[in-house]
């Protein structure tokens, strides 16, 4: 193919200008311009003769909520706006003690958002260039946070609503922000950030000059599962992953350490596990960055809600302590083939009941592991996908077993099975200094139909469903008071959909989970189906999870979003109505993820994103 040097000819408004071909961009204003009609964008040729507004100035004022995600309770956003550089910000806080310095932190994140709204953002600032007109120079916002309450971790019981008032008088918008603790002011934030775009014909940002919303969460648990032994996450993802909860106003990142594939957690008393369960030297957490992360999410909004998975689920790292005499092995099956017969997954291995010392090492990972998610309110035990077969042909535990008049039974593994979580439960306590946290565990045979109060307290623990969402052991665990949190993996599981990684064709769990399935399961729903009542006292709320089997940092971004925002607005707000009705916000929704520096996956063409309601069956 040859290619001609030829002139371009660009139309605006009738005129006719050159342009040479080897001009890489154009700065023209754009042909086309924007009304909002029956809560719809319209795109019309901007002829002169109607006054249009650009894309972005149409997506902030049209419509009872703008594009806010995830929608409000209740919220009035006015129709016009007014523009102002990302230098005119000002603010002042009214607060005590370190929630003064938290809010600091939130307004800088705040700040550094507007920022991203230039299309040139890089490496923490924009390229601001102007000219600009004098009342946009003269625009300032200013922000005025008032927080009446002092804490500073979140937990089942914190306060997350608040109030935000925008207002304009003059050359400055007001925007008044009360709550009474933190979070609900960092939400606030947030949702300003969302009044605010980028102004396409004057490099500019904008802000609505009227808004009031008072806003809460339906629900108090509102999560991601991110999977990090399968295959290793780094840091720097896993902030991202952060960075967008927090966008999302999602509260609790539950962090999936270690499994049997690999043990990439670094203990200080027990360095060996790492040594002997990380993939390599380089994919490691390190106590340094635990506990970065844990306050990088703090000042986010999120809990980092930490795992250990046992009594199954383990395997690599553990191999170290055979050659300990006065240790043992500590896990059984660890590798052991064929894997189908003795775990769900290849590598298998389960821990040793038959061993005391087991208790000895658990206890010291749960001294390290509270000390590096300090304070702790809640803490997860994993407890699922044990298989008898592999402790049932371990002959160290079939003697003890018989030694012991236990039995072979499978009752009489559950039995000890249920006599390992209390034992868990408490070295998790101790560790603790003696302060009780609830504990969370899977669905599992332990929870399975009439197993549950035999084994399980139920102010003691709350049962997280990965099961189907008519599972039968919903309504069976809602009856008997147990609280609970929704992953049913056939809406909330976000790994589904691909090629088998044993053998051929699709992965378990198929079909893909499209953003469509995940707005419109609701945990209140499933309640009802079950029992008659959504139980809102039982039902904690929901998480959305990424087990890493064929995820890596070159896809978590694209797997978690923004599929994860739709769970967070089912999960916020548990509309009323279906996905249908958020289209049109979730698709900007997603371009805001990624200008924030989230490789967030293309939910449709651009075109339908500049032609609302156009792109339909």
């Amino acid at each position: 193919m040859k290619l001609l040097e030829v002139n371009c000819v660009i139309v605006l408004l009738g005129s006719l200008t050159w342009a040479p071909a080897t001009a890489t961009t154009f700065t023209l204003p754009s042909p086309w311009g924007y009304r909002c009609d029956a809560d719809r964008c319209v795109k019309e040729e901007n002829t002169g003769v109607d006054t249009l507004v650009t894309l972005n100035t149409c997506k902030l004022t049209c419509g009872p909520y703008g594009v806010l995600w995830p929608k409000p309770t209740t919220a009035t956003v006015g129709n016009e706006v007014a523009e102002f550089l990302p230098t005119n910000v000002t603010y002042v806080t009214a607060c005590v003690g370190e929630v003064c310095s938290l809010l600091e932190t939130a307004i800088e994140i705040f700040k550094d958002n507007l920022q991203r709204y230039h299309p040139d953002y890089a490496s923490g600032s924009a390229p601001w260039e102007g000219p600009w007109a004098p009342d946009t120079v003269a625009h300032t916002l200013h922000i005025a946070v008032d927080v009446t309450g002092k804490e500073t971790r979140i937990t089942l019981d914190t306060d997350e609503s608040y109030d935000l008032l925008v207002a304009t008088t003059g050359d400055v918008t007001s925007a008044s922000i009360s709550a009474p603790t933190f979070f609900g002011a960092r939400h606030a934030l947030e949702t300003l950030s969302q009044l605010v775009e980028y102004q396409e014909n004057r490099d500019s940002l904008m802000i609505v000059t009227t808004a009031k919303v008072t806003d809460s969460p339906v629900f108090k648990y509102r999560g991601i599962i991110l999977d990090t032994s399968r295959n290793y996450i780094s840091v720097e993802s896993i902030k991202r992953s952060l960075d967008s909860m927090a966008a999302n106003k999602l509260n609790s990142f539950h962090w999936h350490i270690t499994d049997s594939h690999s043990f990439p957690l670094y203990l200080e008393t027990l360095p060996n596990m790492a040594y002997y369960g990380a993939y390599s030297p380089r994919q490691v957490y390190y106590p340094a960055d635990v506990r970065h992360l844990v306050e990088y999410g703090r000042v986010r909004g999120v809990r980092v809600l930490p795992e250990f998975d046992a009594p199954a689920h383990v395997g690599n790292g553990w191999q170290w302590t055979e050659k300990e005499e006065s240790l043992g092995k500590l896990a059984v099956c660890v590798n052991r083939e064929p894997w189908q017969s003795f775990c769900v997954e290849p590598p298998c291995g389960q821990l040793n009941l038959a061993n005391p010392n087991m208790y000895k090492l658990l206890g010291q990972i749960y001294d390290e592991m509270v000390q590096l998610f300090s304070p702790i309110d809640l803490f997860h035990f994993g407890g699922d996908e044990v298989n008898l077969n592999c402790w049932n042909t371990t002959e160290e535990i079939v003697t003890w077993m018989n030694d012991n008049n236990f039995g072979l039974s499978s009752d009489a593994y559950y039995q000890q099975w249920g006599i390992f979580q209390e034992k868990a439960r408490q070295l998790l306590t101790a560790a603790n200094g003696g302060t009780e946290v609830p504990g969370i565990m899977w669905t599992s045979h332990l929870t399975e139909a009439g197993h549950v109060d035999r084994y399980l307290n139920n102010s003691q623990y709350i049962i997280q469903i990965w099961t189907t969402g008519d599972d039968p052991v919903i309504g069976e665990l809602l009856n008997k008071n147990f609280r609970v949190i929704f992953s049913n993996y056939d809406a909330w599981y976000l790994d589904c959909g691909m090629g088998a990684w044993v053998g051929a064709g699709n992965n378990w769990c198929s079909p893909y989970k499209g953003w469509q399935t995940v707005y419109d399961n609701s945990p209140y729903a499933m309640a009802i189906s079950q029992t008659g009542s959504p139980h809102p006292d039982l039902v904690l709320g929901g998480e959305a999870a990424l087990w890493t089997e064929q995820g890596d940092d070159t896809t978590v971004d694209s797997k978690l979003w923004p599929r994860g925002a739709a769970l967070a607005e089912r999960l916020w707000t548990n509309p009323d109505t279906n996905w249908e009705a958020a289209e049109t916000r979730f698709i900007h929704h997603r371009q805001r993820l990624v200008m924030r520096g989230i490789m967030a996956q293309r939910v449709q063409p651009e075109w339908c994103h500049q032609n609302e309601g156009l792109c339909y069956l």
